[in-house]
């Protein structure tokens, strides 16, 4: 099985991660991972892990951001007993512990400055001395590091590294958030109503009307596929075997359902016979939007329904330029 079939997606950008994030595979780079909350970095790094020279050696997750500062040092370079009040038996360390694997460090920002000083020495020579032990030990791991936060902003701010940034940027990869994949929050919905049903002592999907995917693909995700995952499984847990529509979903996704036309109410737009370009009429929607807005395009995508990232994104698809 390939490693990355667990990713699911077909929008030009993610199929253009994917591709990259393959080739980081085939390598030993360090590689940052870049994405907001919930885009999937783990399952990401996990897949680069798994289609890698490592794959049948350790993958150790680690949350930065959960590591108390007092222990962080402890906890990822091991410690003798002793070293500190506490300490009563040799603890390896997580580095050492996944000796030839891959270790992945979340939320790397989140690092006390001191330990990001040690993690940028033991990159460039692998070198990891515990908390009192006077030796060095060497560790053979790759390290995969991701960030949901701007770490230029954060090194102008004197709260992270230039040299470690540099060193953990070799291959930046980073995931787009959900709202600007266009055409996977359908294939997502499919896949996870599916993965539910069977976890769910074999429930039929639930499927969505016409009108609730025009919905699901009007909103901004903010907790991007970790908030659709979940959305899908409260749609099976509830509604299983049904047809959901505008009304069945959560009142944060639905929002105002006058947007949407009613039964019987005149289209706001009429296919002709001879039928039309979809995507002429988009981009001729989106050059209006920008011409009536002078260029602003958070007002224009608020005059079109969608987000500004999706808005950006389908200005990049149409190659338009904007004053």
């Amino acid at each position: 099985m390939d490693g990355f079939d667990s990713l699911i997606g077909k929008a030009p950008a993610f199929e253009a991660l994917l591709r990259s994030a393959r080739m980081v595979a085939a390598t030993e780079v360090t590689a940052l991972i870049i994405g907001e909350t919930g885009t999937g970095k783990e399952l990401l790094a996990q897949a680069i892990h798994a289609e890698s020279q490592r794959a049948n050696k350790a993958f150790a997750a680690i949350n930065c951001a959960a590591l108390p500062e007092g222990l962080a040092e402890s906890e990822l370079f091991g410690h003798r007993r002793g070293a500190f009040s506490g300490a009563i038996h040799d603890h390896l360390g997580r580095f050492r512990a996944a000796e030839g694997g891959t270790v992945f460090l979340d939320e790397v920002n989140e690092l006390s400055p001191a330990i990001q000083a040690k993690l940028l020495r033991f990159l460039e020579s692998g070198e990891c001395q515990a908390i009192g032990d006077t030796r060095v030990q060497h560790c053979d791991v790759r390290v995969i590091a991701a960030t949901n936060c701007n770490l230029n902003q954060r090194i102008q701010e004197g709260r992270f590294r230039q040299d470690l940034y540099y060193r953990l940027h070799v291959v930046p990869l980073e995931i787009p958030p959900l709202r600007a994949r266009e055409g996977d929050i359908h294939r997502l919905l499919k896949h996870f109503c599916a993965v539910f049903a069977q976890h769910h002592h074999g429930l039929t999907p639930a499927g969505f009307n016409a009108a609730a995917l025009r919905v699901l693909n009007l909103y901004s995700w903010p907790g991007n596929v970790r908030e659709l995952r979940n959305f899908c499984e409260r749609m099976m847990v509830l509604l299983p075997g049904q047809i959901v529509t505008p009304q069945n979903l959560p009142f944060n996704i639905r929002g105002d359902l006058n947007l949407l036309p009613e039964k019987g109410e005149k289209p706001l737009i009429t296919l002709p016979e001879s039928g039309l370009e979809l995507d002429r009429v988009e981009m001729e929607l989106i050059h209006q939007a920008i011409a009536k807005t002078k260029g602003n395009r958070a007002k224009a995508a608020r005059l079109l329904g969608i987000s500004r990232d999706t808005l950006c994104y389908r200005l990049q698809k149409y190659t338009l330029q904007t004053n």
